[in-house]
């Protein structure tokens, strides 16, 4: 396990390792112990501390998802530079907590106190990302958070996501509400490029990435929605940190709470949970 500036590497005894930046308590990079990296990250990110978040990874957001408020679009926690509490290696893991405290820059913005934890586990196949928050001032507070996981792939037409039969969703991109009705959402599929959906009411059901003979199963815990997004060939052409065949190469699935805001009264805690295993 090495911290070097802003990077701290987290490698398990078997081998799976994890890579962290503190520029916006970003998860790098994901390889299982005996296989490839599982995570995909922009060849043309940026990463200008408190201006540009990192594209790819898994992005904290925090405390407002997309523009569903009046903040910066995903809110700031991806974007300020995060302090490491402390890392470890275990007998069979690997782990890294990460903090990130109110400051003169978000109470500009967002005036409440409150003090974030992000911890990072791994080991074997499994990568578990565990998002804490404190309200640590003397007022009631509520947020919306995601974990932004953008997964690797090789070929998009070649994946499905099983789990989300029966769910709510809203389109973000035809700006209406509709049914998931089949149980597998082929991502590839004609007419469903260009994906931006919130699932309600996921909560704690495990959803199954299948790429292939490639299987990750998602699970979460605290949040109550899931996120799944590719951005399409048009859009991706307009993102000056994305190249333009990257839509290709990834999808987002993310544990989030969106639909019902979280909200914390003074002293009290929230956690939200992701963990990926790669079968």
């Amino acid at each position: 396990m090495t911290a070097t500036n802003d990077v701290i590497r987290l490698t398990a005894p078997d081998g799976a390792t994890a890579t962290m930046s503190l520029n916006g308590g970003h998860l790098l990079s994901w390889q299982p112990a005996g296989a490839p990296e599982q995570l995909y990250l922009s060849p043309r990110s940026e990463y200008a501390s408190g201006k540009k978040a990192i594209r790819g990874g898994v992005p904290v957001i925090f405390p407002q998802f997309s523009d569903r408020g009046p903040l910066p679009r995903h809110g700031f926690a991806r974007t300020l530079p995060w302090e490491l509490v402390s890392q470890e290696q275990g007998q069979d893991d690997a782990l890294a907590v990460l903090r990130l405290r109110d400051g003169d820059a978000t109470r500009a913005i967002w005036p409440h106190a409150f003090e974030l934890e992000l911890s990072v586990r791994v080991s074997g196949r499994s990568l578990d990302i565990e998002l804490a928050c404190e309200n640590t001032g003397d007022a009631p507070l509520q947020f919306t958070a995601a974990l932004h996981t953008y997964l690797r792939v090789a070929d998009l037409d070649a994946v499905s996501v099983e789990g989300l039969a029966g769910l709510r969703y809203f389109d973000s991109v035809k700006q209406a509400e509709a049914l998931q009705r089949m149980d597998l959402l082929l991502t590839g599929e004609k007419g469903v490029l260009d994906l931006d959906r919130i699932y309600f009411g996921v909560k704690e059901r495990p959803l199954l990435v299948t790429e292939d003979r490639r299987q990750v199963v998602i699970q979460q815990q605290g949040f109550d929605d899931a996120v799944v997004w590719n951005p399409g060939p048009e859009r991706c052409a307009k993102l000056a940190d994305m190249p333009p065949e990257g839509w290709s190469e990834m999808l987002c699935v993310e544990a989030a709470s969106i639909g019902r805001p979280i909200e914390l009264q003074a002293g009290e805690n929230w956690v939200g949970r992701q963990s990926l295993s790669l079968l």
